[in-house]
């Protein structure tokens, strides 16, 4: 099979114009670290395409990736991988623009949604810099983990993540070979 690349109009009519930002967990890293883009397309190969467009496009994307098995409407997701910087809303915007080429869409008729929000916004480099924690401390701040370990450490109290000291966590650690 050759490989000719994208060319302008070609994947008309079969990228869907909604954007979802962090709404996956991230296969390379931690979500903390890492930003998921994620968008449907309509037929596996114009996804493979996609993803190989963006995959050889840029440098800051981590992986690119299409989902496995198609969802219930026939379309296919692809996710797109990248650090969790402070240049993620221009790389994005960069990314986009150049996928209207290959879909003959125009950026105005695209709306973004994060994580787990319900509202649509507009896409545009100022939504994105609202929307998207562009670093593991932001990211913390707005989604961190819910466990207790968590809140702990980010209200600086000291854990011990050590179990106690008595019978039954002795023998625990002897059976284990421990001690």
């Amino acid at each position: 099979m050759l490989f000719e690349g994208l060319e302008q109009g070609d994947l008309k009519r079969l990228v869907h114009t909604e954007l979802h930002i962090d709404e996956f967990k991230s296969k390379l890293g931690k979500d903390e670290d890492v930003c998921v883009v994620s968008f449907k397309v309509r037929g596996k190969e114009p996804a493979n395409d996609l993803v190989n467009f963006i995959e050889k496009g840029y440098n800051w994307v981590i992986d690119a990736d299409v989902s496995s098995g198609e969802m219930d409407d026939g379309d296919y997701i692809v996710f797109v991988e990248c650090e969790r910087d402070h240049s993620i809303p221009a790389n994005i915007m960069q990314m986009m623009q150049d996928i209207m080429n290959v879909t003959d869409q125009k950026l105005k008729d695209w709306r973004v949604r994060y994580y787990k929000g319900t509202e649509d916004h507009s896409l545009d480099t100022a939504t994105l810099k609202k929307l998207i924690p562009q670093s593991a401390a932001e990211y913390h701040k707005q989604y961190g983990d819910d466990d207790l370990e968590s809140m702990k450490a980010a209200a600086n109290i000291k854990t011990d993540k050590r179990a106690p000291k008595n019978d039954f966590t002795e023998s625990l650690r002897i059976a284990a070979g421990l001690r």
